[in-house]
């Protein structure tokens, strides 16, 4: 699949600016799950124009204008971002690949933790939020990656390539059928429904109990809930957030690479509909300026 401006993320952000470049008749795919949006399920009463409304049907009404505009909209997680000559590469779980000539990234920011004994203690000593960051520091070692879906799927698989054992440990697998093909044709362990109770360990990780009272020695636990986060498709593309996962944009909602936008939650605070929607605006119709060059 070819196209002019590809976005990751179907929250505000994103969808306004598949609106805005599909407008301006730009070859526009939007790629993502809307109902993990921060908005989707909770009520909205400070945007303009607006007493009171369903932050869902804000989201469902919007992927509607997007997809009446001309967008794509694909329901699937991102899993890989490459660059190519003439623009990047994108793969999702559902083996889907798009070539596309811009980028806009609004995928949010991951606000889940774990919340178990040890997950605070321990981070930064074996617990980590971050596969890509921090798969070097586990060569040679054992690990547990712990998730249900795409993310801890395509975090296992990168950990494998380091790590000397990959146990995955999900309450209930949610993944797509090829990406979990690619799980089943490793030697990754993977413990399903396994709930872990708590990290265990002295200075550094050592462990993992779990709610039914075995114990699984590891020196690292990989938290990885939901799709993969914002810092790691940025580090496929050699962009660089800073340690909280930001990435920084100018004015016109660039990044430092050449080709990439970056608009809503993951550009910072303030965390709030209108800073998104504004910022999908100004990446979209950039975005597609860009690729149309027009």
């Amino acid at each position: 699949m070819k196209a002019d401006v590809t976005i990751v993320g179907c929250g505000p952000a994103g969808i306004q600016a598949a609106i805005h470049a599909s407008r301006k008749k730009a070859r526009t795919v939007m790629i993502g799950q809307p109902e993990r949006s921060a908005i989707y399920g909770h009520k909205v009463e400070n945007y303009f124009g607006i007493s009171m409304i369903d932050g869902g049907k804000m989201v469902d009404i919007g992927i509607e204008q997007a997809e009446n505009f001309g967008a794509e909209v694909l329901r699937e997680d991102v899993v890989k971002l490459g660059k190519m000559e003439d623009g990047f590469r994108v793969i999702t779980d559902h083996d889907t690949e798009i070539e596309t000539r811009t980028l806009i990234l609004a995928p949010g920011i991951s606000r889940e933790k774990l919340g178990v004994e040890g997950e605070k203690e321990f981070y930064g000593r074996g617990v980590s939020y971050c596969a890509q960051c921090d798969c070097n520091f586990f060569r040679g070692r054992t690990v547990a990656v712990v998730g249900d879906e795409s993310q801890a799927a395509s975090s296992a698989l990168l950990l494998k390539e380091y790590a000397s054992k990959v146990y995955w440990i999900a309450e209930e697998v949610n993944v797509a059928p090829p990406l979990m093909e690619k799980v089943k044709e490793s030697d990754i362990e993977l413990i399903s429904p396994g709930i872990i109770h708590r990290i265990i360990g002295d200075k550094l990780v050592t462990g993992l109990e779990m709610e039914d009272g075995t114990e699984i020695e590891v020196n690292g636990v990989f938290i990885e809930l939901g799709a993969k986060s914002s810092m790691e498709l940025a580090f496929d593309i050699d962009l660089l957030p800073d340690p909280s996962g930001k990435i920084k944009v100018d004015s016109e909602c660039r990044t430092e690479v050449e080709g990439v936008f970056a608009c809503g939650d993951v550009t910072g605070e303030p965390w709030q509909l209108a800073k998104a929607v504004g910022e999908g605006c100004v990446a979209g119709m950039n975005a597609a300026k860009m690729a149309r060059g027009n």
